[in-house]
């Protein structure tokens, strides 16, 4: 007997994803490390602190660094504008605002499909969970681990 097509697609594990553009780079994190998205505030800036904290800002009665996940990632750095939103997430006791270009959306990605990160590929690719490639948008979105993300984040930071 042959297995319902619901079924069988129901049985291959996924995980959501929030898809968002940062600069050129397609990112993705894990949707449950995601609060909500909002639109960039006034931001005080630190002295003192690494490149990648731009600042901080105000949501919701807390003050939550902001980060620049591109100099973060060595990856250019980002250019806050009107159009510019912050995402803001968290792992444990953890918040901070993250710098993003566009925001993409949800999506879910089998795991099954989920590919390593390239091998030999920079000091970014330690923040990788892998990389989903979109067959029909002919595109690959990276997947970051935000939890070990922040906490190197953390660690920087700290250090200084």
């Amino acid at each position: 007997m042959a297995p319902d097509r619901a079924i069988a697609s129901q049985a291959r594990p996924e995980q959501e994803f929030f898809c968002f553009r940062a600069g050129e780079l397609r990112l993705a994190v894990p949707s449950e490390n995601v609060l909500e998205v909002i639109r960039t505030g006034p931001m005080t800036p630190l002295p003192r602190t690494p490149s990648f904290l731009l600042g901080v800002t105000g949501h919701r009665g807390e003050v939550i660094p902001v980060m620049d996940l591109l100099r973060f990632l060595g990856k250019g750095e980002a250019r806050v504008g009107p159009r510019t939103r912050l995402f803001i997430g968290m792992s444990g006791n953890y918040r901070v605002g993250v710098v993003a270009d566009a925001v993409l959306g949800l999506r879910r990605v089998p795991v099954a499909d989920i590919l390593p990160p390239p091998l030999g590929g920079d000091a970014a690719a330690e923040h990788l969970i892998g990389v989903y490639e979109v067959a029909a948008l002919q595109e690959t979105m990276a997947l970051i681990h935000f939890t070990k993300l922040l906490q190197s984040a953390r660690q920087r930071a700290v250090v200084r």
